[in-house]
């Protein structure tokens, strides 16, 4: 398996070098050059398989012989034993035809826990295979950053440097990063909003100069393709749990970076079968903006009771256009470099032919206090605010009711009290036993500028051969 950049000018590596790199050199996003595809026979002959296999079946064409196939299986099994569930990504369902499905079952109580416990253990295996030390620098809008903590801080050959901006994330989400208390992890709380945390970090893998030659930087958000290849698993799970591969699903994200709902556009690529994705977003809509109208324009970014989508710059939405523009890295390039100055459109026929599958919705916060209430009086369930988005979305842009509508149940409601209280409900959701003193921890954590000088200057004199 080799991965080329979306645009088009950096080398084609194999599954190592991309784990690695994260951005490309040219400053694209790596995707494979082909997809595995998948039968209806051999899907149908995954049920009933556990999860660490699943995902085996179809993570291991992207790894290829990078790792050796035992060795990936007892990776996957290790990663998914720590989950809080056996089913690891369980479905509840809240009324005919409509499911959330749990993806806050792991350590750090969001979705990104599938992705990030399994790259701190491909980390490990490709740095001590190469002796090789590395800095993960990463930005986070709220969970990313917990997650790789979780999952890298184990690490040997690591240094890792998470962003957030200051006073934007929840508390649980600040505190689950801020009081892991590490040697080599490193919290920064930065002087601006996620989008200034991105984009330091994809400048910084532009050119790594300030770290003297003497390492190199490796990506945990989810431009680093592995984040991508693990999300594309628990579609597939949705699917075969409900009827498929002989019957359609629909799937409703809540989105901000636009890779979780990437990996299921990858997941009916390789033949599962889905008829929707409905992008769920909050005030900060560019994504449907795009979607509904076929304008990208960027707008001022906006602090919502949903802070994980409080995104504006959504990244891995390059890999989608890589592919309606024909795998064409020059135009992806330059639609982008002109999308930094001012509104873009594609052509007509390619966000027609985007539009035969997606489907999006922008909800305020008013309508995901409404939401998160009247599930909780209709069913009993308490959604966080992201699912509450998801929801929502769903409901507003079905297609088809016969359809199974699967909306991805991103986090645990308890790291957003806030929002629960803001949506008038005195119930208080409870932290799970591993975090119930969460609150009586010491922290540690820098606050600086949104001064990318700075933030380099900091990492350049902490990591650990510094």
């Amino acid at each position: 398996m080799r991965y080329i950049s979306t645009r088009g000018e950096a080398p084609a590596l194999g599954f190592e070098d991309v784990l690695l790199a994260g951005l490309a050199s040219d400053g694209g996003l790596y995707v494979p050059e082909s997809l595995p595809h998948f039968s209806v026979e051999e899907i149908r002959s995954w049920r009933g398989l556990p999860y660490s296999e699943l995902a085996f079946n179809i993570m291991y064409p992207f790894v290829d012989d990078a790792i050796p196939a035992d060795e990936f299986r007892t990776m996957l099994k290790e990663t998914y034993q720590g989950f809080s569930h056996d089913a690891v990504a369980p479905l509840v369902q809240l009324d005919t035809n409509e499911w959330v499905m749990e993806l806050f079952r792991g350590p750090t109580l969001a979705f990104k826990d599938f992705a990030l416990q399994l790259l701190g253990r491909l980390l490990d295996y490709v740095l001590e295979k190469r002796k090789q030390h590395v800095v993960i620098m990463g930005a986070t809008s709220g969970d990313t950053g917990s997650a790789a903590i979780e999952g890298c801080r184990h690490c040997e050959h690591v240094d890792i440097f998470i962003l957030h901006p200051h006073e934007r994330v929840s508390e649980v989400q600040r505190r689950q990063m801020t009081t892991v208390l590490g040697d080599n992890i490193h919290n920064i709380a930065v002087r601006g909003n996620f989008d200034d945390c991105q984009r330091m970090v994809k400048e910084s893998f532009g050119d790594q100069s300030f770290l003297g030659g003497k390492t190199q930087l490796a990506a945990v958000n989810s431009i680093n393709w592995a984040r991508i290849m693990a999300q594309i698993v628990y579609y597939f799970q949705a699917s075969l749990a409900l009827g498929g591969p002989d019957r359609s699903l629909a799937f409703s994200v809540p989105t901000g970076n636009f890779g979780d709902i990437f990996a299921g556009y990858l997941a009916k690529k390789m033949g599962l079968p889905i008829s929707q994705l409905v992008i769920a977003t909050n005030r900060n809509d560019i994504l449907h903006r795009f979607m509904s109208g076929n304008k990208y324009e960027q707008h001022q970014l906006e602090h919502t009771l949903s802070p994980s989508m409080d995104i504006m710059v959504s990244s891995n939405f390059e890999r989608l256009l890589f592919d309606l523009h024909g795998r064409d890295g020059a135009l992806v390039k330059d639609l982008l470099e002109r999308a930094q100055k001012g509104p873009v459109s594609i052509e007509d026929y390619r966000w027609r032919h985007a539009r035969k599958l997606f489907d999006s919705d922008a909800v305020d916060d008013k309508g995901t206090c409404d939401t998160i209430r009247e599930i909780y009086e209709r069913n009993e369930y308490l959604l966080d605010p992201h699912t509450a988005i998801g929801v929502r979305a769903a409901r507003n842009c079905r297609r088809d009711a016969s359809v199974p509508m699967v909306t991805l149940g991103t986090a645990h409601p308890a790291k957003f009290p806030d929002a629960i209280a803001e949506a008038g409900l005195s119930v208080k959701p409870q932290l799970p036993p591993h975090m119930a003193d969460l609150f009586e921890r010491e922290e540690r954590c820098t606050v600086l500028d949104n001064d990318l000088s700075s933030v380099q200057a900091f990492i350049a004199s902490h990591w650990k051969l510094a």
